[in-house]
């Protein structure tokens, strides 16, 4: 099976094209870049050097190979949008790695990214892919709507009571704490080295384009609207995000009752690990697809708080979304993605 890449130069796509040179699958046929394209790949990347010997191709949908099935989209919000009707239209599978196809309200997306959509009508037909909730879905699907990274640490987090009923919402925070790649790699003030080491900053409280993509799959496994408070903090390191959850259970349960709910939720999911005992670290998911919860009760409040890592960039991007092709093609879940952690 072949496949492309569409904006393999930036950090999520960089991800893509090392995860799909070592899947035993496919064959990455096609990467694309608009600054960089008649370069070779490892003259942008010089890791890939003897690796991945591609020439970055232009970003016409034309040069995409026949035989390339299925596409990524590693393309900024907005951008993505506006190639992905001509490649269902050519008869590709698309996974979307931008926020373009999460939500499924058109207006919802213009009032939180600030643009009208350019595909509404594509809205309803993605399939959110997150495997944990929908990977019966996934099969045969021909656009794939990947999570974004905060979305998908939250998100692992919260499942199992959501579904539950046992969420008093009212209650629900999300401090999440993200490494410095998730901004991207065009260089930005903000992120500039001397501007953010060696400092922890809180940024877009309360309007976070990732708190609608939150609420709107909590929304559907708790049955009711759900608004949460979503708290992002920038700290100095590349990869990674540690998401603490702080809420409080509408019912008496033991810890034990907690533990059986999130091991009943992932007992079939393969990449969310329930650490015994120990709260998860960043470094114990570093480069691998894996998302690691832990909890604690904290009797004196009545709260409980559950703690997420993921990796931002393979979890939270890149590896979903090759763990969604896997399962889109009718592979193996765990297909490629076998990496044990770098520590």
């Amino acid at each position: 099976m072949e496949v492309a890449v569409i904006g393999a130069t930036g950090y999520t796509g960089s991800e893509l094209v090392r995860l799909l040179g070592q899947h035993p699958r496919v064959k990455l046929s096609y990467i694309s870049s608009r600054g960089d394209a008649g370069s070779p790949y490892d003259r942008v990347h010089p890791q890939f050097y003897r690796a991945v010997e591609l020439e970055l191709q232009p970003p016409d949908l034309e040069l995409i190979p026949g035989a390339a099935e299925l596409v990524f989209c590693a393309l900024p919000h907005g951008r993505s949008a506006e190639v992905v009707p001509a490649l269902l239209a050519a008869g590709k599978k698309v996974i979307d790695l931008s926020a373009d196809f999460r939500l499924l309200d058109p207006a919802l997306y213009e009032s939180w990214y600030g643009w009208a959509h350019p595909a509404p009508d594509l809205l309803e037909k993605a399939v959110y892919g997150m495997p944990e909730i929908n990977r019966e879905a996934l099969p045969g699907a021909a656009l794939v709507a990947n999570p974004g990274c905060f979305p998908t640490s939250a998100l692992l987090a919260l499942m199992p009571p959501a579904e539950a009923g046992w969420v008093d919402w009212e209650s629900v925070v999300v401090d999440a704490k993200t490494g410095v790649s998730g901004a991207g790699r065009n260089p930005k003030q903000a992120f500039h080295f001397p501007e953010c080491a060696e400092s922890v900053k809180a940024y877009r409280i309360g309007d976070h384009q990732h708190t609608p993509e939150i609420e709107q799959v909590l929304s559907r496994l708790s049955g009711e609207a759900v608004t949460i408070t979503f708290t992002p903090h920038l700290v100095p390191m590349i990869r990674g995000i540690l998401s603490t959850v702080y809420l409080r259970l509408n019912r008496d349960c033991t810890s034990e009752e907690v533990a059986q709910l999130y091991r009943h939720f992932y007992s079939a999911h393969p990449f969310v690990r329930l650490l015994p005992g120990q709260l998860p670290e960043t470094r114990f998911v570093r480069g691998s697809n894996y998302c690691d919860l832990g909890w604690r009760f904290d009797r004196r409040t009545g709260r409980l708080v559950i703690v997420s890592a993921i990796d931002n960039l393979v979890k939270g991007a890149a590896g979903q979304a090759v763990q969604n092709m896997n399962l889109v093609l009718g592979y193996d879940e765990e297909t490629g993605l076998g990496q044990v952690p770098l520590f």
